[in-house]
């Protein structure tokens, strides 16, 4: 077993990918196996010897590379369904009588000045940190802070203002 020569490679690919796609395919959609099988051959390429048997090389090579990209996806799609989860729950849900509707909220929401409202939308509904919420605006966190705290008060305001005219 020697170095791997490129044509040696390129001949393998050929003979080798319809297969090892279709085999692929066993977990993951089309594109998904097809990009598998171009990374088998990208490692394939960095080994330092040529496999003692190729086929067998690729084929296990192909498969744990499915297998991983599956169980990766599955745990993507986990903490996908758990953060949108998340996200349902009302931020302000403490008691029944409690509850906000969501008309007063976005009418509230809206009538901050733009620069509160993006933070606050940012923070709450996006779940950023203020320091990833100073990277996406270009500001420095001691303002966004300053903003964010006043947007809050300000949606605070409105909303009591809105349960008391509710109520009376």
């Amino acid at each position: 077993m020697g170095l791997i020569v490129p044509a040696q490679l390129s001949s393998w690919f050929d003979d080798y990918s319809p297969t090892l796609v279709l085999y692929a395919r066993q977990w993951l959609p089309v594109e998904s196996a097809e990009d598998v099988v171009q990374d088998t051959f990208i490692r394939l390429m960095s080994q330092p010897r040529e496999p003692a048997n190729i086929r067998a090389w690729l084929f296990r090579s192909v498969r744990n590379a499915a297998i991983s990209q599956l169980r990766l996806q599955g745990r993507r799609k986990k903490h996908e369904r758990q953060l949108a989860a998340d996200r349902q729950q009302n931020l302000f849900e403490h008691r029944t009588e409690d509850l906000i509707d969501a008309s007063e909220l976005q009418v509230a929401l809206e009538s901050l000045p733009q620069e509160q409202r993006e933070i606050v939308v940012l923070r709450l509904w996006a779940g950023m940190t203020l320091r990833e919420t100073a990277e996406v605006v270009g500001e420095p966190v001691s303002t966004l802070f300053s903003r964010y705290r006043s947007g809050l008060a300000a949606l605070r305001r409105k909303l009591e203002l809105s349960c008391k005219t509710k109520n009376a």
